[in-house]
């Protein structure tokens, strides 16, 4: 097993160092016959995307497949890191030890890279701090790296409409930016249902050894009618009638969801967008100041006349 483990390796090998090679080259470079490699070639055809490029072109990979850079989980990596305490090394061929350390060399020198990189990218990514604390720890790293590695991290999280701390074990599955912040969309174990938490709000975070599956869930679809982070259970149809003075600046606006939005004869602007929330809606007509109208609901209208007279008493 172990002498036909090393001759496969040899095939994917050779078949990426020179895409076209054909089955009596393969079998010239890994000293064997043609038939061995074609039934070789076969038993590798449902772990490896090998195809045959026809009579006499040989063989090449489909699709963008490369041996190197490994994309291994941590699980398969240890399991190959294992491989020569569960074979006999008096029957592997030569070889054998050299090409195994250079597998391994390879994968180390590609995971060390990966974490250069990430560290870099954390690195640019410059987040603010909460106004009323002079430091605060940055998670985006940690974070980032149990999202790749889909393992459960263990978190203590501030949670400020009941201004408590709590031990979680959370299994995190994206990062969203908002508003100059960023939010941690995952599975909440304490609250077994899918939460989400603003990242500046841990006050520790520690990547465990426990794997999590995504499931079929569905970011999408998760955030559907959400303006930005906050989700609510209702459907709010919202109509705003902005003025030709700030039409074309909303116009540019990096949206979340898909409004629908109408030119008017005057230069203005009919927005219409159905949300599951209103708040933070509401937050950004009103940074428009008086060149945005809610048109609808009539609720929400009425309830902007009496914000501005409320406004009105008291800078009057």
């Amino acid at each position: 097993m172990a002498e036909k483990f090393f001759r496969w390796f040899r095939i994917v090998q050779a078949i990426q160092a020179r895409p076209g090679i054909t089955a009596p080259e393969l079998a010239d470079r890994c000293e064997t016959d043609v038939r061995t490699t074609y039934r070789d070639l076969r038993a590798l055809d449902s772990l490896v995307p090998i195809t045959n490029e026809g009579y006499g072109k040989g063989y090449t990979f489909a699709g963008d497949f490369a041996l190197y850079p490994f994309n291994w989980t941590e699980q398969e990596a240890l399991v190959f890191s294992m491989l020569p305490s569960f074979v006999d090394r008096s029957s592997l061929p030569p070889g054998f030890d050299t090409a195994y350390d250079k597998v391994m060399a390879s994968h180390l020198k590609q995971k060390r890279r990966d974490q250069d990189i990430l560290q870099n990218v954390t690195d640019i990514i410059q987040m603010g701090s909460p106004a009323y604390k002079e430091e605060s720890p940055n998670y985006l790293l940690p974070v980032i790296q149990a999202i790749l590695a889909e393992k459960t991290i263990s978190a203590v999280y501030h949670t400020q409409s009941r201004n408590e701390l709590t031990e979680r074990k959370i299994d995190p599955y994206y990062l969203v930016p908002r508003d100059q912040r960023f939010y941690l969309i995952g599975y909440c174990h304490q609250a077994e249902a899918i939460r989400t938490f603003r990242l500046s709000r841990f006050r520790r975070v520690e990547i465990t050894k426990h794997f999590f599956r995504r499931g079929d869930f569905n970011l999408r679809q998760y955030m559907k009618n959400t303006w930005s982070i906050e989700r609510g259970q209702g459907q709010i149809s919202f109509k705003v009638r902005f003025s030709p003075v700030v039409a074309r600046y909303v116009k540019e606006e990096e949206l979340f969801v898909k409004p629908k939005m109408t030119d008017l004869p005057d230069g203005g602007l009919l927005f219409e967008v159905t949300l599951n929330h209103d708040r933070e809606f509401l937050n950004w007509v009103f940074q428009y100041g008086e060149d945005a109208e809610i048109l609808e609901p009539r609720s929400y209208r009425e309830s902007m006349k009496e914000r501005l007279a409320k406004w009105s008493r008291l800078y009057g």
